[in-house]
């Protein structure tokens, strides 16, 4: 799951220094008024500082300064004797003056320093603010941020990369696998077919939809749009589409002078082949052409390695348009991921609609500063304290939603939602809220609980990881399980209507603090009705039985975080979470996604694959695609993990994912003798890893191009490692990834990103913003030299300091010359990615 907090993060050696600029004649909102901030680095501190420097004085103490902030902040006494800071709710801080508060004067800069611990990267800094007129509520200004974002990156990062990009040598396309995921039998017959517009696709009735795809796909590339015929008497030159059910879910792809032959015994198994059919054809698939597409004759065996192909989508922290969405199916299905995990709800967001609670979406999918707090949700992830223009605001409306099913369904992708509960539910306890009172206030008590997801009498004490004191459902409530019954059925409508399938909905039931109903008067009633119920466990396997008697009800089993599978338990004097047995044969499916080292969880997956529950892979330290690429500073994404480059997905092993691991969430090295003792897989439950999932959460996506950078190219590699069969280099019992073996496969793998596959996405379905890598840097012998990651890709030069632009020298050779060098990588489309300076003396 998404957990950024942790009480054992080492301080960064960082000054951060944060001016804040507030110009104003009064508080109103007057166009000649400027409210600004700028933040620049230092050395060998953790802190943080404003500097507020007023055009008029600011008197009094009704004004204040919002922001958000995932790392508490704390004042230095020193410089904040006249202010306090407070967290509201959430990552929402609020600093503003105290008794001691002297009043600013025009001109006259203040700071106000306080320590941020921990900061890693800039996405984690504070973000957001906005200021407030406490005396006018409703007059508040949003501080604009002027500092400029670099597109540099340190050069100690760049001396890292040229050692890893060193293993790394230039293949020649004509000699790599043109199909990707890697296929199970692949072998090129020497010759060419073209396909123009005399093709026809001839199918067999069973597979008249995925003809009619591939039809599309061919019409946005071809001059003119081939013809479909049911014939199945070979066409010349034709695209036959086969029925062969002794294939199973397999598919054969023969292509050869006279034509292709695709033969599945499924509709899925030909829809892969005809993504298979897409990457062979050139990375310039999808440009229009003038006559024909020149492919490769091959003859192909293939087959998915896990029945379950996921990534996880989260729209709850950052909100996507459904055409991202759109978008995000189209990669998905070309590379035969087949399960969006749709996180459709958080804390901070509900993006569904659901019309007969009009509420979740009124008030759940809209964040922004109000008064009193009520209405909508609170800023959070640097939303700000307008309601509307940001990613913190938004939701799909049930045709929105059926859209996305029914492209999703053509796909072969099935869409499962997911409703966080008991945990995460702050968007829905509010929404709820906003009802009650609604509700309340016309005199109806009755209809005004009907739905209510708190005890309003409840004092108990807790605060999430995310910072939340008030997300948790009340699981003594009969209005909490009317509201779910209520949210279930119309789920279930909707994909009904949108003629999608649906056998689960992922619940959630992760991350539920320590101190959560421990006040409630209804809980305490509960206990007392039902003398079985005697702790929180037993209040959590309460609460999911009726959530699964719910489910099951609708013919749907019940999927959710690993925690709906676990029990605390006394290990030589301390708690631990182990597999609950009483819920053994329950048909349970759980996401794992907790195998940091050093918490116990390292092998909780295998545990739980052990104890007979159905097991999705979605372990942190491989496959959390909001992971940071890498230590630097200036690169985007969560770290609380530790890194993720798509060599950590490529090299991930399902069956024995220790050998994965090389690194702690500090990116020190971590010795396989550590997992010494951890439990390994029973062979005889191996068939409960029933698959892999990639996840990509929001906290740091505010818009669509931080989401693309941060989930291409690392998807193909987690989309490599679902589809391919298990590679032989994972079965090397020592120095699993640093063999000749594995050597050998990953540079193949990046030769056949960077020649074909990312080639491909700069024209695929308009385009996709992968991140560009920076250039493997070093300095030898007074010269410099330069690597890249992708081969294929260009490194260009400047020799001035200035940041290099595609007219740029073409690195060809170790620079001699002198002076202050700048690199960069860019792709085959001119597009680059972050500049590395080193000075060469």
């Amino acid at each position: 799951m998404s957990f950024y907090t942790k009480s054992n993060f080492r301080l960064v050696g960082l000054v951060i220094l944060l001016t804040i600029i507030v110009t104003l004649n009064s508080f109103g909102q007057s166009s000649k008024n400027k409210y600004v901030y700028e933040w620049e680095i230092k050395d060998k501190a953790t802190t943080f500082l404003f500097s507020i420097e007023p055009g008029h004085t600011l008197a009094g103490k009704n004004w204040g300064i919002y922001f958000n902030s995932i790392k508490v902040p704390k004042l230095k006494a020193a410089e904040g004797l006249m202010y306090d800071i407070k967290q509201v709710n959430g990552d929402l801080h609020y600093l503003y003056p105290n008794d001691k508060y002297k009043p600013l004067l025009t001109g006259k800069a203040h700071r106000i320093e306080f320590l941020i611990p921990g900061i890693r990267n800039y996405t984690e800094l504070p973000s957001g603010f906005f200021l407030v007129d406490k005396a006018n509520p409703k007059a508040y200004f949003g501080l604009k941020n002027k500092s400029k974002k670099t597109d540099t990156i340190e050069l100690s990062i760049a001396q890292t990369s040229y050692l890893a990009n060193s293993t790394i040598t230039e293949l020649a396309e004509d000699g790599l696998i043109k199909i990707f995921p890697k296929p199970v039998k692949y072998k090129e017959t020497g010759a060419w077919l073209e396909l123009n517009g005399k093709t026809q696709i001839v199918t067999d009735a069973r597979f008249e939809t995925e003809a009619k795809l591939l039809q599309e796909e061919l019409a946005k590339v071809m001059p003119t749009k081939l013809s479909i015929s049911n014939d199945l008497a070979d066409a010349p030159n034709g695209i036959n589409l086969i029925y062969a059910p002794t294939l199973g879910n397999a598919y054969t792809l023969n292509v050869s002078t006279k034509g292709i032959k695709l033969a599945s015994g499924t509709a899925s198994g030909i829809f892969y082949g005809i993504q298979s059919l897409k990457t062979l054809a050139s990375p310039a698939y999808g440009k229009v052409i003038k006559s024909a597409i020149k492919l490769n004759t091959v003859e192909v065996l293939d087959s998915a390695r896990f029945k379950h192909r996921a990534l996880l989508v989260d729209v709850a922290r950052n909100f996507l348009p459904k055409s991202q969405i759109l978008k995000t199916l189209d990669v998905m299905s070309l590379y035969k991921l087949n399960v969006l995990h749709f996180h459709l709800v958080d804390d901070e967001g509900w993006r569904l609609q659901i019309p007969g609670l009009p509420e979740l979406t009124e008030t759940g999918a809209t964040r922004g500063y109000t008064m009193d707090g009520k209405g909508i949700l609170p800023p959070s992830y640097g939303s700000g304290a307008a309601a509307n223009g940001h990613s913190g605001t938004g939701f799909y409306t049930v045709e929105d939603f059926k859209e996305i099913l029914k492209y999703a369904t053509a796909r072969h992708i099935k869409v499962i939602p997911e409703i966080e509960t008991p945990g995460h539910a702050r968007a829905a306890i509010k929404s709820m809220d906003a009802r009650y009172l609604k509700l309340l206030a016309k005199g109806d008590l009755k209809n005004a609980e009907e739905f209510l997801l708190r005890d309003t009498a409840d004092q108990s004490i807790y605060r999430s990881v995310q910072g939340w004191n008030d997300n948790v459902l009340n699981v003594a409530l009969p209005s909490s399980y009317r509201f779910l019954e209520q949210v279930i059925t119309e789920i279930v409508a909707i994909y009904k209507d949108a003629k999608a399938p649906l056998t689960t909905i992922h619940m959630g039931g992760d991350e539920v603090p320590k101190g959560v109903w421990s006040n409630s008067p209804a809980i305490r009633k509960l206990m007392l009705q039902d003398t079985a119920l005697r702790n929180t466990d037993d209040l959590w396997r309460h609460y999911f039985k009726k959530v699964n008697a719910l489910l099951k009800a609708r013919n749907l089993s019940l999927y959710g975080w690993e925690e709906i599978a676990l029990k605390h338990a006394d290990k030589n004097g301390r708690q631990v979470l182990v597999a609950d047995e009483a819920l053994k044969g329950s048909n349970y499916q759980v996401d794992v996604w907790n195998n940091i080292i050093g918490t116990g969880s390292e092998d909780l997956a295998y545990r739980l694959a052990n104890a007979d529950f159905k097991v999705v892979l979605s372990n942190v330290t491989n496959m959390y695609l909001d992971m940071a690429y890498n230590k630097s500073f200036y690169e985007a994404g969560m770290n609380w993990a530790g890194y993720v480059d798509i060599n950590k997905p490529f090299g991930f092993i399902p069956y024995n994912y220790y050998k994965s691991i090389t690194e702690n969430e500090y990116g020190d090295p971590v010795k396989q003798d550590f997992f010494k003792d951890k439990d390994l897989l029973n062979p005889a439950f191996k068939h409960n890893i029933v698959g892999l999932q990639a996840a990509l959460w929001s906290e740091t996506l505010t818009d669509t191009l931080a989401f693309e950078y941060l989930l291409l190219p690392k998807l193909m590699a987690a989309a490599e490692r679902a589809w391919s069969e298990d590679p032989k280099w994972s079965a090397i019992g020592e120095n699993t990834l640093n063999n000749p073996a594995y050597n050998a496969a990953w540079n193949e793998f990046v030769n056949v990103l960077g020649k074909r596959e990312l080639p491909r996405l700069d024209r695929y379905h308009h385009g996709f913003t992968y991140r560009i890598p920076e250039p493997g840097v070093t300095n030898e012998n007074g010269q410099v030299l330069a690597n890249v990651q992708f081969p294929g890709m260009l490194i260009k030069y400047t020799t001035d300091g200035s940041i290099p632009n595609v007219k740029s020298r073409n690195y060809l050779k170790p620079i001699t010359m002198k002076g202050k060098i700048g690199l960069r990588v860019f792709n085959k489309n001119g597009r680059g990615g972050k500049t590395v300076f080193i000075t060469n003396k």
